[in-house]
């Protein structure tokens, strides 16, 4: 459950007779510290100023409104719902660097698309881990959704094929492909992504239909670095946050938006497969400043 994210900031301004330079120069502290980037921050406390003076707004309660305001407009046009693919299966390739969450997202995506009633296969092509391709396969047990897998260390674009030629020939609705978050070897992980990539527009006359990166909540500033490397290999399609569990500070979400300027799709708030939301720009802007 998203709780309070930016707890520092809303006890700041709950409950203040009246608003000063001080309390406005907390703010931009308070909101840089919960990973808002500088220039965000210095944007939404002028923002905060100008708009108290001209409403005329003058005690803390209503400036935490005109901050939740503010940040759902931001966010509202980086909401945006998963991509269905033109005939199936529909593509999901899913990335991110090791302990992101991304197996257990996989496994979130594929308990959704089940409940939908869809048939699933999940594409374990981190051939790189043991463990990715165990874990993988102990979910899609769990979820009810079919495997392809091969033995660790196979090339991973050569699963990718497999998985969407199997999938072709089974009729299936909804493939999710799993890739690796580094690599043991000398090969560059983005290029093998990108290998990845094209297998799959040959495959299927077309891009994934997503391609979803996954970033920790909790890593601030490095889902920035970890984002643009991955959107200048592959192009993303959307992002999805994890850990966003009351650890997290949440101004991740406004980092990455407004830096890669691609959508958030999803949020992860739990470890249970049923912990995935769609992103919603108004829960989340009230979640930050508990509404």
């Amino acid at each position: 459950m998203l709780r309070g994210l930016f707890g520092r900031v809303t006890n700041l301004i709950r409950g203040r007779a009246n608003i000063d330079d001080d309390l406005l120069e907390e703010l931009e502290e308070a909101l840089i510290e919960a990973d808002v980037p500088v220039a965000v921050a210095l944007d939404l406390v002028e923002e905060v100023r100008d708009r108290a003076e001209r409403e005329r707004i003058t005690d803390g309660d209503g400036v935490l409104e005109l901050l939740r305001n503010i940040v759902r407009r931001m966010l509202t046009s980086y909401e945006a719902e998963l991509n269905r693919g033109p005939s199936s299966p529909t593509v999901l390739l899913v990335l991110g660097v090791n302990g992101v969450g991304k197996t257990t997202t996989i496994a979130k995506l594929a308990h959704y698309y089940r409940q939908q009633g869809m048939n699933v296969m999940v594409v374990a092509a981190d051939t790189f881990r043991a463990a990715a391709i165990e874990q993988l396969a102990i979910w899609a047990d769990r979820v009810g959704c079919d495997i392809v897998k091969q033995e660790l260390g196979s090339d991973p674009a050569a699963v990718v094929y497999d998985g969407l030629q199997a999938a072709a020939a089974r009729g299936t609705e909804v493939v999710i492909i799993d890739t690796a978050g580094r690599l043991h070897t000398k090969t560059n992980l983005m290029s093998e992504l990108m290998k990845i990539n094209r297998v799959i527009e040959r495959a299927l006359g077309r891009p994934a239909d997503e391609k979803l990166l996954v970033l920790d909540s909790t890593t601030g500033q490095n889902a920035i670095a970890q984002g643009r490397q991955f959107h200048e290999a592959v192009g993303l399609t959307g992002l999805v946050l994890t850990k966003l569990d009351g650890t997290a500070k949440g101004g991740v979400a406004l980092s990455v938006v407004s830096d890669l300027q691609v959508p958030i799709k999803l949020i992860g708030t739990g470890e249970h497969v049923e912990a995935l939301s769609p992103f919603s720009a108004v829960e989340f802007a009230d979640a930050l400043l508990e509404q």
